[in-house]
């Protein structure tokens, strides 16, 4: 039988495009894996407003493990975690807090370089690498690197700036490559034939259609957190109309409770 480790490395070699949509809750997860999601990540940002932090580094990692452990109790596919930076600049703490993400379901994981060193995000990686080992799981490492996010090169530079981190970051352990803001069409193709790893790239305006992507050579598109932030816009608009007294909102049509209590009462 194929575990999940297994089968979320084979997602990223087969002929599709992975399309990777983002959770932040175990509710959402659920959601997404019954509309087909072959596999289901978590948001940062999302994750961390839905227990009540703000996005950057600042989840305790008790939550982030409970939050892990629940979603992963109620969604069969693999499941991939966004961990941003660790949530600590020792990487043997990183380390500790891998085991524990992998000990409570997820198979994936991304750490980010940011701002920081990408020395440190390589020393990151190989201890996240480190402990999966002692766990016996083949986690699939996704190093994000913020070249183009944060702009950390000249504008003429990103490209070999970012392949230059991909080739340390692979060196180190790493098996997937996450460029976040990589829109140019150049660019991609580039990056997806010279990383040496699959390319992750993420929902981005100005960003190729998913088949125009997979012709690039890209591998995995996640949606990042505009699920989430769809979410909190329709309910910032409901709880407005409600609190100012404005005609009834619910016209607009809603999930059934008993379709969103069915969904769920199967992993009970």
């Amino acid at each position: 039988m194929t575990s999940n480790a297994d089968l979320f490395r084979q997602l990223h070699s087969g002929p599709d495009l992975l399309m990777l949509p983002n959770c932040w809750d175990a509710g959402s997860a659920r959601l997404l894996e019954s509309l087909g999601a072959r596999a289901v990540a978590t948001t940062s940002a999302g994750l961390d407003w839905s227990r009540g932090y703000p996005d950057g580094n600042h989840l305790p990692v008790a939550e982030l493990v409970a939050a892990i452990r629940a979603i992963a109790r109620v969604i069969d596919v693999p499941l991939t975690v966004d961990m941003e930076a660790g949530y600590s600049n020792e990487p043997g703490e990183v380390g500790d807090t891998v085991a524990a993400v992998v000990d409570a379901g997820a198979v994936g994981i991304n750490l980010e370089d940011g701002t920081a060193p990408a020395e440190l995000l390589a020393r990151k990686i190989a201890a996240a690498r480190r402990a999966a080992e002692v766990a016996g799981v083949a986690l699939f490492i996704n190093a994000r690197t913020d070249v183009y996010l944060k702009d950390l090169a000249p504008e003429d530079r990103r490209l070999e700036e970012t392949l230059a981190r991909a080739t340390m970051y692979r060196d180190a352990g790493a098996d997937g490559l996450f460029v976040p803001k990589l829109t140019l069409e150049s660019a991609v193709r580039e990056v997806a034939a010279r990383a040496k790893m699959p390319l992750n790239v993420l929902l981005w305006p100005g960003l190729a259609r998913p088949a125009r992507l997979r012709e690039l050579g890209v591998r995995r598109l996640s949606s990042g957190a505009a699920i989430a932030q769809a979410a909190w816009t329709r309910a910032r608009t409901f709880a407005t109309a409600f609190l100012a007294g404005e005609e009834d909102p619910r016209a607009e049509a809603a999930v059934p409770t008993s379709e969103i209590n069915a969904l769920l009462a199967q992993r009970m």
